[in-house]
């Protein structure tokens, strides 16, 4: 299976429904591992935070396992703990901790016209002709880089939740299926064939393709009416990506996934083909979503 642009550009509907579905955290329990021995350590190490390590492996599990930004993409959440959470860790604070800022970074993250992803970086590094921002984008590169060798080399053995085989088979045969995902599509796909589980999607869009929200347009929007189209997922970033395409959303809950995906396979996904899963019902389940998923940590204060 191919993964670039054309495969967005020139997909073509086989059903009247259209499914999306995120794949960190989502479809396999691989967040925490990914995130603690993976991400976290080379954080550490190459954004200089040894100093205060405990504060930023605290500061890291928030982010991306515990709060709104649970599942973002790897260099946002990168931000938010060197801007936001971290200078406010009463760890860095007590110990007098300047937290390295890499403005340069931030501000590539922050422009919207950034291709978040290791080609993005290194377009960016290619084009900078500023010696301390091309060392920032680098660092950050190197670290994404080191990031993927040590999930290809850690992550194993780490199975889908129980129901979802069986829920994306179900599926497959009334709707066409799309991954939507901030994880590179060699990851991806390579996890989702190790379990024997790709064969039930139509498409694999990794961060290579965009953010979730241009992946959800160019796949779903102009194919499918929107009562038709569900993104399934386990962050407020999926939500946020379904809403600004006007599709339904269905929640897996961090904490509760494998009743999240029974009740997908016995319920919900039945009333999303018949009609009946918008309104009340779909409400319900994204107000109980959100309070898995708070915006402040507890270390932080209304006092500034």
């Amino acid at each position: 299976m191919k993964n670039n642009a054309d495969i967005l550009k020139n997909f073509k509907p086989e059903h009247d429904f259209f499914i999306g579905v995120d794949s960190d955290g989502c479809v396999f329990d691989s967040m925490g591992i990914k995130q603690r021995e993976c991400f976290c350590p080379w954080m550490i190490a190459y954004f200089g935070l040894q100093p205060v390590a405990h504060a930023a492996r605290q500061c890291k599990d928030f982010a991306d396992l515990a709060s709104k930004t649970r599942g973002a993409n790897r260099h946002k959440t990168i931000v938010r703990i060197l801007t936001e959470l971290l200078p406010s860790h009463p760890e860095a604070i007590e110990r007098g901790f300047e937290v390295p800022q890499f403005k340069h970074y931030q501000a590539w993250v922050a422009d919207p016209s950034s291709e978040l992803s290791d080609a993005g970086l290194t377009k960016a590094i290619e084009n900078c002709s500023e010696e301390q921002a091309k060392k920032e984008l680098q660092t950050a590169l190197e670290w994404s880089k080191a990031v993927n060798d040590a999930v290809e080399k850690i992550v194993k053995n780490v199975p889908p939740f129980p129901y979802v085989d069986k829920t994306l088979g179900k599926m497959a045969k009334s709707a066409d299926i799309a991954i939507i995902s901030a994880t590179p599509a060699d990851t991806i796909e390579r996890e989702w064939r190790e379990y024997g589980i790709l064969k039930h999607t139509d498409m694999v869009a990794g961060q290579e393709m965009g953010t979730k929200e241009q992946q959800l347009s160019a796949v779903a929007c102009d194919n499918y009416k929107p009562q038709n189209r569900m993104m399934i997922g386990d962050a407020l970033g999926d939500l946020h990506a379904a809403r600004e395409n006007d599709c339904l959303f269905f929640p897996i809950m961090p904490g509760n996934e494998i009743k999240s995906w029974k009740l997908l396979f016995e319920k919900a996904f039945e009333k999303f083909i018949n009609g009946q899963y918008a309104g009340e019902y779909e409400n319900e389940l994204i107000s109980q979503f959100k309070q898995c998923l708070p915006d402040t940590p507890s270390w932080q204060t209304t006092k500034q």
